[in-house]
């Protein structure tokens, strides 16, 4: 399982921002030359943060894109949410299109109990668990 680049991308993001003091206000264009995203591409993700409740932004000379939630409740499974990843997906390991109970490739039985493991982090690991101490 790969998370595509957008969910890379927002993941990526959201922890820049939690990293770095989540109240503060950050721009498009910081956070975007930081973490050499190319801008336009970067603002189509913070707006799909927004629109989940990832991120709050604010206009003006003092606006900035922050983290308004407490970290303790948002899990990186509503970042991929919010950027519409797909965790439940039944595309094959190994490359073989659709991969389940019915179609099953040659990796399947073993690869399920790993893609379940991921799924697990990714729904129960929280922006709180993610702070460098």
């Amino acid at each position: 399982m790969k998370l595509n680049t957008t969910s890379q991308y927002a993941i990526r993001i959201v922890t820049f921002i939690v990293q770095n003091g989540a109240n503060n206000k950050y721009t498009a264009k910081d956070i975007s030359e930081k973490l050499s995203i190319p801008y336009k591409y970067m603002t189509k993700i913070m707006t799909l943060l927004v629109d989940g409740g990832i991120i709050s932004s604010s206009r003006g000379r003092e606006g900035g894109y922050s983290i308004e939630k407490e970290l303790a409740i948002i899990k990186i499974g509503d970042i991929l949410e919010a950027v519409k990843e797909n965790l439940h997906q039944e595309k094959c390991v190994i490359g073989n299109g659709s991969c389940n109970k019915r179609e099953k490739c040659i990796l399947h039985d073993k690869w399920i109990t790993a893609k379940k493991a991921m799924q697990e982090i990714f729904e129960n690991t929280t922006l709180e668990d993610m702070i460098i101490r």
